[in-house]
């Protein structure tokens, strides 16, 4: 049975993909689910004594329940922080779509929930002839975690925290905005000096 997945994906890095990664393995986990975190490729890696080794991925497995192997979980692994078409390019090694979709299968084997998070952006090249959303369109089960509506268990996951159902209702009753709207119009009308 292949585990129902997530595929995270964005704009650009530095978006904060890891974070809602590991939030939503956290949240199945918090639900009863064996949930595995997954990062297909990734460049900024840096060299320990077990091999390259990715900060985002580390997390990811960190995340997981259980824990998948390195190799699963990160199937190409680059050092340098550039994008992974250059980085593969500089290794000499090809992004090819069967190990990642082998790696998939295997996590999907041990868990409930997949997490996959991907490298950058949605349009990322990964070889000349590969983007990132190929990975998608590669296997099924990658458009299923693509397609997976979150909402659920983010809603389970606050619910069993005592949160809000919904944040931007809660922020909007909260009164905040009316208060720091009120603190901005006094600030702006009062004088000051800069002398």
């Amino acid at each position: 049975m292949n585990a129902a997945g997530v595929f995270v994906t964005g704009t650009d890095t530095g978006i904060g993909k890891t974070h809602a990664s590991v939030a939503l393995l956290r949240a199945h986990r918090a639900n009863g689910h064996r949930a595995i975190g997954m990062k297909p490729v990734a460049s900024g890696c840096r060299e320990t004594p077990e091999g390259l080794r990715n900060d985002d991925a580390e997390a990811l497995i960190a995340a997981s329940t259980p824990a998948p192997a390195y190799a699963l979980c990160n199937p190409f692994a680059f050092l340098p922080p550039v994008a992974p078409h250059l980085a593969a390019h500089d290794a000499g090694v090809g992004i090819a779509l069967d190990p990642i979709v082998d790696a998939w299968r295997q996590l999907s084997a041990r868990a409930d929930r997949l997490v996959v998070e991907g490298v950058g952006g949605w349009s990322v090249p990964l070889s000349d002839t590969l983007m990132q959303a190929d990975l998608v369109r590669a296997e099924e089960c990658l458009q299923d975690a693509f397609a997976t509506d979150v909402r659920p268990a983010i809603r389970d996951w606050r619910a069993a925290r005592g949160l809000p159902a919904d944040p931007l209702e809660a922020f909007r009753e909260g009164g905040y905005l009316q208060k720091i709207t009120a603190a901005r119009a006094t600030r702006a009308a009062s004088p000051s000096s800069y002398a």
